[in-house]
């Protein structure tokens, strides 16, 4: 088989790693107890924020005070009064995520939504909806392209939800799974993940929102739209990577020059985050950490109470075992979009793919890899 010479990159025994076949984190048990416990705790999280999401996509279409959006149609009291006092999940962070993907955009569906034809798709919808409600009506005119960004959220609110679905189901099965001791390594946890997003890989990402009985296509079956491309790896670039800086802990002050000037040089990913912050006010991911806690299984919980300060920094803990297991998430996505098999014997093609890992770990050169390495 032939050898390329040693890469120079300051990450190169990672791509070493991955040219070998490995993983990101490497294994321990300790790691694999934390990677799956997470995913456990995420994936019922994940179902949530999913039905959540498609519900607000579905029932709250072009409703400009969606007072009960997070109720999922089922308002009651005892529903009102744990909304009041904050006990239920933080269907914010679902939205937070949400608006991320739709500004940094990205990929064929950013195209599709600045296109002639999804004008068309939403100006329908849009005239549907509003057919007897002449302040909006008159609103629109005035403002006509607030009802159409109104309809791009809804898009991206579709296919998140949509993206999470298949997740949600694919962290649960990783945990049945290593719950009757068939995933037993890091590599395991990664090869299930892979084959996961393989089997998803082109499944339909569709949106038809019904306004008085009557469907109105907004990414009709005919865009062709699949669930890796149009949402998984743009859900990779601009959530673990580039996210957006988390107020009240830099300033968007641009005399300041605390935050790029570029989107695209943005590195405040799930990948970057300190864990330190997390619990603070205005820090997004605090939110999601607040929602695992309810549902980490009791194996990790107790391995996080044998920890020197217990539950002390429970948030910190949290999100530094969710850190490790988007490491193996990304690992998955870096292998599945490998550009050719790592055991080509051919010149070009590992040297192909010796620069794509390398502009992956181009993008790694600042995150918490060598921390979560130490872990």
């Amino acid at each position: 088989m032939i050898a390329l010479s040693p890469s120079k990159h300051p990450l190169a025994s990672y791509i070493e790693r991955l040219e070998a076949g490995g993983e990101l984190l490497p294994h321990s048990q300790e790691n694999l107890l934390e990677v799956v416990g997470i995913l456990k705790s995420y994936g019922v999280v994940l179902d949530a924020y999913s039905k959540n999401l498609i519900y607000m996509a579905q029932e709250q279409f072009l409703v400009l005070f969606p007072f009960f959006k997070y109720f999922n149609g089922e308002i009651t009291l005892q529903k009102l009064l744990k909304h009041w006092w904050h006990d239920r999940i933080n269907y914010e962070y679902a939205e937070y995520v949400m608006r991320v993907m739709l500004w940094h955009g990205g990929g064929e569906m950013d195209i599709y939504l600045d296109s002639a034809a999804f004008g068309e798709y939403a100006e329908r919808a849009i005239a549907a909806k509003i057919k007897y409600n002449p302040g909006v009506q008159l609103l629109h005119k005035l403002f006509p392209d607030f009802l159409p960004e109104q309809v791009r959220q809804m898009v991206y609110t579709s296919a998140l939800g949509q993206f999470w679905r298949v997740m949600s189901d694919m962290f649960i099965d990783l945990s049945d799974r290593y719950d009757r001791r068939e995933i037993q390594s890091i590599p395991q946890v990664v090869e299930h993940v892979l084959a996961g997003l393989v089997a998803a890989a082109n499944t339909p990402i569709t949106y038809t929102v019904t306004i008085s009985g009557k469907p109105y296509d907004l990414i009709p079956p005919s865009q062709n739209f699949k669930f890796l491309m149009e949402t998984a790896v743009p859900y990779v670039d601009t959530i673990f990577f580039r996210g957006t800086p988390f107020l009240g802990t830099v300033s968007y002050n641009a005399q300041a020059r605390q935050i790029p000037g570029k989107q695209a040089e943005f590195n405040y990913g799930a990948l970057y985050a300190d864990p330190l912050p997390t619990g603070g006010a205005g820090i997004p991911p605090t939110l999601l950490m607040q929602d695992m806690r309810h549902f980490i299984p009791d194996y990790l919980h107790e391995f996080y109470q044998r920890s020197r300060r217990g539950e002390d920094d429970l948030l910190v803990k949290i999100c530094v075992s969710f850190q490790k297991s988007m490491y193996c998430v990304t690992t998955a996505a870096i292998k599945g979009l490998t550009p050719h098999p790592l055991d080509t014997n051919d010149p070009e093609q590992k040297q192909a793919n010796r620069a794509y890992f390398e502009s992956w770990m181009d993008r790694f050169m600042t995150s918490r890899l060598l921390e979560v390495n130490q872990g």
